[in-house]
């Protein structure tokens, strides 16, 4: 993991026979990511969130962005049978729209009509107004269909009206630390339970009701 050892410590090679494995042997897979890179500046200058220790690539943004790009180009070289998606990646509001001409200058990728776009580095401030400003740029260069990694509830009440789909594992983590559903005798804890699953996504479909566009919550086959 870049986190711990600054770099991607399987090759794209590798990445591609997982995910034909994941499809093949788990089947219904939606969409899988490249093997992005993060450029949050902890991702970058190292050091630690809560518990977590970041070694820290000492790279620039731009450098994170164009190993984003070259490794989606790669893979889908390697791969054209597999739906894999461009992740936009930066920090700033305006490293995600050079990001969106790099693939454009590098690739000839048009993201604006690509059916889905990945959206990196806004976990941590996904409930933010920058969250906000960054998804309301993207939308105005023509990137609607976006993606939002790591995207909670509060950030679904202030943003999901600009969000295609969403993914977080903040159900899991929560039912890690509760006791079991009434009814589910087959597993120690359900923090990879269906059910459990099933009324955090209505709860979270809840929170997002007052927009006119709901996002639909990444199924759990999407890799």
């Amino acid at each position: 993991m870049v986190q711990q050892t600054r770099r991607w410590t399987i090759g794209p090679g590798e990445y591609v026979a997982r995910l034909r494995r994941y499809r093949d042997e788990i089947g219904r897979l939606l969409w899988a990511a490249p093997q992005d890179w993060m450029c949050e500046p902890v991702v970058i200058a190292g050091g630690q969130v809560g518990p977590v220790r970041f070694a820290g690539t000492g790279l620039s943004v731009a450098e994170h962005q164009r190993r984003t790009v070259a490794n989606f180009a790669q893979l889908r070289e390697l791969a054209p049978d597999l739906p894999i998606i461009p992740v936009v990646q930066g920090w700033e509001r305006d490293d995600y729209l050079r990001c969106v001409d790099l693939y454009d200058h590098m690739l000839g990728v048009d993201l604006s009509t690509a059916p889905l776009v990945g959206l990196g580095s806004v976990c941590r401030r996904q409930a933010t107004g920058e969250a906000g400003r960054i998804l309301a740029a993207l939308h105005g260069v023509g990137v609607r269909r976006i993606h939002g990694f790591g995207f909670k509830t509060l950030g679904l009440s202030a943003h999901g009206h600009l969000l295609t789909s969403v993914d977080s594992l903040a159900w899991s983590l929560d039912a890690r630390r509760r006791p079991r559903l009434p009814g589910c005798t087959t597993h120690r804890n359900c923090a990879n339970c269906l059910r459990y699953a099933l009324r955090w996504r209505s709860r979270v479909l809840a929170a997002a009701a007052p927009h006119t566009h709901q996002p639909t919550p990444l199924r759990k086959e999407a890799a």
